[in-house]
């Protein structure tokens, strides 16, 4: 599941390619296409996010709101000309000079600013939004006896943080993910935010995450060729880049999660 960078990413492109013009939008799987019809040849204003979730605002108060989940993904191809759709096209968009197509997503529905500010109000705060109140995470976690690798991931704790973000921010912080979230300090919880927060802003930035500090960026190679590599996300087997104990993996609340025994006391 894309994590909270590649949505941001997501709506700065369409806020570029699309923003500030009628947008043509159809559905050629058919599943969508009433919902296509309410805001097709409308201006699209703006786009935003929240977590995991995009919202294309257009004008007239009409707002398309996506959560790609597993297997949804957007590709964008120039135009003209328009291309044929390949495969189950929930959505297509045309603009000026640039077309997308959604695949797969979880939700892909038009809703109002009333549904917006409900989904919102189930989400912890965006570590990339400006917005972001980290004292409300905190207070979540300060209290839970949940592992503390459970509750980064749970999206009403902290929006937008997947499991790479999660098992190598654990992993710097030498933070054991089954600690219980009341056994987190507060200072602890500071660090690790303000972490997360520039370590996302490079995801951001460059599209990729990018964890692992300079003097420990040698050894194995990434867990994919095209990936900066990790600490322990994926690794599991492994020597530890800082202190070569094998990387540990388990299932935590049904997803897996990786750490060094060694590292993270």
């Amino acid at each position: 599941m894309p994590e909270g960078h590649t949505l941001h990413r997501l709506a700065r492109l369409h806020q570029r390619r699309f923003a500030g013009a009628p947008v043509a939008v159809s559905s050629p799987q058919g599943r969508f296409g009433p919902e296509a019809a309410m805001v097709d040849g409308r201006v699209l204003r703006r786009t935003s996010v929240w977590g995991k979730h995009l919202f294309h605002h257009y004008a007239g108060g009409p707002i398309v709101h996506v959560h790609l989940g597993l297997y949804g993904a957007f590709t964008e191809w120039p135009h003209p000309p328009l291309p044929d759709a390949v495969g189950q096209v929930r959505m297509r968009m045309v603009g000026a000079d640039y077309g997308t197509d959604l695949r797969g997503p979880t939700v892909c529905e038009v809703i109002d600013e009333a549904r917006v500010s409900d989904v919102v109000a189930k989400l912890g705060p965006d570590p990339l939004r400006n917005d972001a109140d980290p004292s409300w995470a905190w207070a979540r976690i300060a209290k839970s006896r949940r592992p503390i690798g459970a509750l980064v991931m749970d999206q009403t704790v902290m929006a937008g943080v997947g499991n790479v973000y999660r098992s190598e921010l654990l992993f710097r912080h030498r933070i054991d993910p089954f600690r219980p979230g009341r056994g987190i300090g507060a200072a602890e919880f500071d660090a690790a935010w303000a972490d997360l927060v520039a370590l996302m802003k490079v995801g951001l930035r460059r599209g990729k995450i990018v964890v692992v500090r300079p003097e420990h960026d040698h050894g194995p190679p990434s867990y994919l060729p095209d990936r900066p590599r990790t600490y322990v996300y994926r690794r599991a087997g492994e020597p530890c880049r800082v202190c070569s104990t094998t990387i540990s993996t388990s299932v935590l609340e049904g997803r897996n999660v990786f750490w060094c025994s060694n590292c993270q006391r």
